[in-house]
């Protein structure tokens, strides 16, 4: 097992992380969440998403110890919880190899922290899901360092030295192994062409140069140097340099910094925090030639938008606020009115996400773009009104 937690990015590094594994000619399987249009999307087998099959099977597997636990204890289990077991029983059943599992929120009382992992992740520490997890990075990242279980293996990415100094106390105090970026591995360059980042990361034991990763968003490619490092780990020792570079090629990141159109540009992000709406400006600012931008935006939670919007000051024209349908999302108008005062341009409200969509590609003109950002229920939304559930 590899337990992947952080603040940002655990998807992107689970995925990674089974494409090099699966590269190496292993079976893994893969948990995810939240997932952007179908429940099945949360599960993969040899990379291949779950169908409906497999999660009617897992759900009928583990359907009697739900019924003994409520009956029991007179206690539901949690919508995660359930989420979590079936993609366990699934794959015990089909015996993977490796199963990578990402953590739901925090690490210490999350619902996949019943495992004991060969090899622990933490992708990076930034502050997000207060309410829950801590007002400052120690906090968080003490929380999330609690996946980390006695004698284990720890590889983090980058982190601050608030987030260090926590982690470091729980690698002393499960006496484990911890391989930390950038003293154990790195990147090493980085440049974008025509294909992609081009990237040569020294890793733990070896080095891997001329990996080409065809996905958007320079933070991702610190995301494949820690995915390397964790499959090392697990090894124990260098990786086969064409697998990695394999795997790199054909990762995929749905809802990331996606590119959903062109002409005019529709670039769906899954950012909704500060930290990953400063790695959406950087992007916008880096990556893409448009010279300003339409975003469509929706946000849930007790969220401060003008904190999260203030990255984007200067490439945004317009702003059109939203929201997906979910209990938790912040009312579009009282988004309109903080993004405009923030941004400094027009903000108007349009309820629903398909029809923001609409009216932001109306009468755009040349040099101008759309981008989707504040939730992944927004992304998986969108998705869904570009047709590309399936993508």
């Amino acid at each position: 097992i590899i337990h992947v937690a952080g603040t940002n990015g655990k998807t992107t590094v689970v995925r990674m992380i089974s494409d090099i594994l699966g590269a190496h000619g292993l079976f893994t399987g893969s948990f995810i969440s939240p997932h952007l249009h179908r429940v099945e999307d949360r599960y993969a087998l040899g990379g291949t998403t779950f169908g409906k099959t497999h999660l009617a099977r897992a759900v009928e597997d583990i359907a009697p110890f739900v019924v003994m636990q409520e009956e029991q204890f007179e206690e539901q289990p949690t919508y995660f919880e359930l989420t979590a077991a079936v993609g366990f029983e699934a794959f015990r059943v089909d015996a993977v190899d490796v199963a990578v599992v990402e953590v739901g929120l925090g690490g210490r009382y999350d619902a996949t922290n019943v495992v004991k992992a060969d090899v622990s992740v933490i992708t990076g520490i930034a502050i997000d899901h207060t309410s829950y997890l801590g007002e400052t990075q120690s906090k968080i990242a003490a929380e999330k360092a609690a996946i980390l279980k006695d004698g284990g293996t720890l590889v983090t990415g980058p982190l601050g030295s608030e987030a260090t100094s926590a982690v470091e106390s729980r690698v002393a105090e499960t006496n484990s192994v911890w391989h930390k970026a950038p003293e154990a591995f790195r990147v090493v360059s980085a440049e974008r062409d025509e294909r992609g980042w081009v990237v040569s990361i020294q890793g733990i034991y070896a080095g891997y140069d001329d990996l080409v990763v065809g996905i958007h968003g320079r933070y991702q490619v610190t995301h494949l140097a820690t995915a390397i490092a964790a499959c090392e780990s697990f090894f124990g020792r260098a990786l086969d340099e064409d697998a990695v570079r394999e795997a790199a090629a054909t990762v995929r990141s749905p809802g990331r910094l996606e590119v959903a159109g062109l002409e005019p540009t529709v670039l769906i992000d899954g950012a909704h925090n500060e930290e990953g709406f400063r790695g959406l400006a950087e992007a916008l600012a880096e990556e893409f030639a448009e010279e300003q931008w339409t975003l469509v935006v929706g946000l849930r939670g007790n969220r401060d938008a003008a904190i999260l919007l203030a990255p984007l000051r200067g490439r945004v024209a317009r702003v059109i606020a939203t929201k997906a349908t979910d209990r938790m999302a912040v009312p579009a108008a009282e988004l309109a009115a903080s993004a405009e005062e923030t941004l400094g341009v027009p903000g108007e409200v349009v309820e629903s996400v398909p029809r923001a969509l609409e009216v932001a590609r109306e009468g755009l003109v040349p040099g101008h773009g759309v981008v989707i950002a504040g939730s992944l229920y927004v992304v998986g939304e969108a998705r869904h009104a570009l047709g590309l559930d399936n993508a």
